[in-house]
């Protein structure tokens, strides 16, 4: 099972790329983040001031997965890759939501 809270914790303040996941395991996003911890968290968060449409996809995330990269650049080239790869276009919240 997947323990939110211990999961928050064990990630690494690194560059990566970060996919989301629905509870039918469906990828409902995916972001880079310049450090992973930083960025996963703040989904996360209570204080966090996002528009609805983001508050609906953060509703439906089941569990997350990440990848370590060496480097921002190399986060971003993957991060584009995988949303080529999976076909996310056709997902509601495949854009960037940092704007």
């Amino acid at each position: 099972m997947f323990d939110l809270q211990e999961e928050l914790k064990k990630l690494p303040a690194k560059p990566g790329v970060y996919l989301m996941h629905d509870k039918k395991d469906a990828i409902i996003y995916v972001g880079k983040a310049v450090s992973l911890k930083n960025r996963v968290r703040q989904y996360f968060q209570a204080s966090r001031k996002v528009s609805p449409k983001i508050e609906k996809m953060i509703s439906q995330i089941d569990h997350f997965e990440y990848i370590i990269t060496d480097s921002e650049v190399e986060a971003l080239v993957l991060e584009n890759n995988l949303i080529k790869h999976i076909r996310l276009s056709k997902q509601p919240y495949m854009k960037s939501i940092r704007g």
